[in-house]
């Protein structure tokens, strides 16, 4: 899903839209199946206790059962999807929540530094935390941002306003201008 352009200044451009990566999920999907498996043990007991007594027992475990799913998977799940990361050609923008919506908009002129961190888990998952320095008195941490080191040069782009820095969003790298000047002067390869 794309970030409205109705929320966007004029002129202002979307450079990259994510969601948090999906390993938040994990937890949450392991709990579902539990929750699932167990659910369904406790019924097939539950079918041959006496009446009334079995039909008293499957609606409590349908009422623990759906309960569970809903507090242990859909809440996480739909915080995940209702949470944005976007880096605009003017800012860096978080949105998160459904009933209680909070955002934080960064303007790139704002932006002191920017770094990244991942450990091993993170590598292998491919996802990373984003620690913006801007004026505010604390570094903005921001965890489980999927392509994490793009993420980051995206920003640095950004802030620098440099096209020639080491990172090219078709995959390569870029030669700098100055290495192709002297090449040319000095007949260099």
């Amino acid at each position: 899903m794309a970030y409205p352009d109705s929320l966007l200044s004029e002129g202002e451009q979307v450079v990259a839209h994510k969601h948090p990566h999906a390993k938040m999920l994990v937890f949450p999907v392991l709990a579902l199946v539990l929750t699932v498996a167990a659910a369904v043990a406790v019924a097939v007991w539950a079918r041959d206790l006496d009446p009334p007594w079995d039909m008293v027992a499957l609606v409590a475990v349908a009422a623990i059962g759906g309960i569970l799913v809903i507090w242990l998977f859909l809440v996480p799940f739909v915080r995940w999807r209702t949470t944005h990361f976007v880096v605009t050609t003017d800012r860096v923008i978080v949105r998160e929540g459904v009933i209680k919506r909070t955002g934080i908009d960064i303007p790139m002129q704002r932006i002191h530094s920017v770094r990244f961190e991942h450990g091993l888990v993170d590598r292998i998952f491919g996802c990373g935390t984003l620690v913006i320095e801007s004026a505010s008195d604390e570094p903005l941490t921001f965890d489980d941002i999927p392509q994490v080191e793009r993420m980051h040069t995206y920003i640095y782009r950004q802030v620098n306003d440099n096209p020639y820095d080491d990172f090219d969003a078709r995959g390569g790298t870029r030669p700098y201008p100055v290495a192709d000047e002297r090449q040319e002067r000095y007949g260099r390869a």
